[in-house]
């Protein structure tokens, strides 16, 4: 069955030929961005040739199965449906690309022999045909919001059919998307098929030209806390259960100091979180930040100590003794630090960046606390408010006066622990139904795959 055609109209066609003219004269600016972020994280030194569709060596026979995780929780979402598409597919091959360093390390523990991992392309006309060029893919199968107008149409004129998985849209991206309609038009129309998370995020795509809308379900429900996590948690345990610790989990830059000025500008809240010998958690989102936010911390006079720090792995009992908090400036270490945790403040959701996947935190039985900004993760969010698997407060002085509260009300921790089964177990099966919607579509018949 061939794959429908939306010719663009002639402002389209101009309208992607500046866009194209501006990302073209940005490169530059672009490799001055990788050289000063491979500083903290070496691998965005890595094959920059790649940015921008100049890729090397010689492939074997067969097209892939391209898939695009731009960062580490698109990446952790494909990491769930990988090892059943591979058990659908028998023999498909991966092409697997990212836009971060995050992305990167993490997804090369999902590599088998025969895959290939990538920097997506820049959105050019030009790194676009190349990467198409050289890579040859049956199909491409995008992570839920990486849909760039370059990449959609010379998918489209290379007959590469495109998915758009675990698919989300908030209210202000779709706001954003229409003002600029001349180009997110081509790219949205260009998707072959569309699995969203939730009807909300159905609709919206619809109103941006989405042609063949399927809701799904989200991926990240499916999750499964691993041996390993839970293994580094039991010997954590040991230590750091004599205070209860309380985290921060996936800042942003500025909610680190929204949470130390409402930690010092109250002291009779001060006061009641030091009676409870709170133990601070800070992990912050990006990792380039862990020496800015280990510096705040020690800045507002508190003792912070590293997890990078800790001798073979473990705290030291002395150590922890007087610390106020830990840096956890560490990769593929969140479950753990969520086990460890009596409760969780969701990092993004204080500033106005629309939050963090909580689905993860419920899976390890971690109580969240949620900011007034959660539109990225709006369902999510409504379910685990709903079953009271999380409490969604207006600012983060609200946020520690609630953490004094539920200290000191320890069946509230096991209700919400409770709660946060029940969220889970509501919410899986989204990967059993991303593999049948892919069954049933025949642009995306993967029977053959890698022969």
């Amino acid at each position: 069955m061939a794959q429908a055609s939306y010719p663009l109209t002639l402002v389209e066609r101009l309208a992607l030929a500046a866009y194209d003219f501006v990302l073209s004269a940005l490169q530059p600016m672009l490799r001055r961005k990788l050289s000063r972020r491979a500083q903290k994280e070496p691998e965005y030194a890595l094959n920059v040739a790649q940015r921008f569709g100049q890729y090397v060596g010689d492939l074997p026979d067969g097209g892939f199965v391209w898939l695009h995780a731009v960062s580490l929780g698109e990446t952790r979402a494909a990491a769930l449906l990988l090892p059943t598409l591979r058990a659908a597919f028998p023999g498909m091959r991966l092409l697997l690309t990212h836009g971060t360093a995050t992305g990167c390390v993490q997804g090369r523990s999902l590599l088998q022999p025969g895959d290939v991992q990538v920097w997506v392309p820049w959105d050019t006309a030009q790194a676009t045909h190349r990467f198409l060029t050289h890579f040859k893919p049956r199909m491409g199968l995008l992570m839920e919001t990486e849909v760039w107008p370059r990449l959609v149409v010379a998918c489209q004129r290379a007959g590469v059919p495109l998915c758009l998985l675990n698919a989300r849209m908030s209210e202000k991206s779709l706001r954003q998307a229409m003002r600029l309609a001349v180009l997110s038009g081509p790219a949205y129309r260009g998707l072959t098929l569309v699995l969203a998370q939730s009807e909300a995020d159905a609709q919206r795509l619809q109103k941006l030209g989405c042609q063949d809308v399927r809701v799904v379900g989200n991926l990240k429900f499916d999750v499964n806390v691993s041996d390993q996590a839970q293994m580094l948690a039991k010997r954590w345990r040991g230590v750091l259960s004599a205070r209860p610790v309380v985290m921060l989990a996936s800042t942003r830059d500025g909610e680190e100091s929204l949470w130390l000025e409402a930690l010092q500008s109250n002291p009779e809240r001060l006061a009641r979180l030091k009676a409870h010998h709170v133990l601070w958690l800070v992990v912050p989102r990006h990792p380039q930040r862990f020496d800015e936010v280990h510096a705040l911390i020690e800045q507002a006079g508190l003792r912070c100590v590293r997890r990078s720090a800790w001798a073979d792995g473990e705290p030291d009992a002395e150590t922890m003794a007087s610390a106020d908090a830990v840096l956890g400036d560490s990769l593929g270490e969140m479950q753990a630090y969520y086990l460890v945790s009596r409760m969780a403040l969701l990092g993004g959701s204080f500033a106005p960046l629309g939050g963090q996947n909580l689905i993860e935190a419920a899976a390890c039985g971690c109580p969240v606390i949620m900011g007034p900004h959660t539109f990225n993760f709006s369902k999510a969010a409504a379910l685990a408010k709903q079953e009271g698997a999380a409490l969604q407060v207006q600012d983060m002085q609200a946020a520690l006066d609630l953490v004094a509260l539920a200290l000191a009300e320890p069946q509230w921790h096991q209700q919400a622990q409770w709660a946060s089964v029940r969220l889970l177990q509501n919410g899986r099966g989204a990967v059993a139904q991303h593999i049948q919607a892919l069954r049933s579509s025949p642009h995306f018949n993967l029977s053959g795959v890698g022969v």
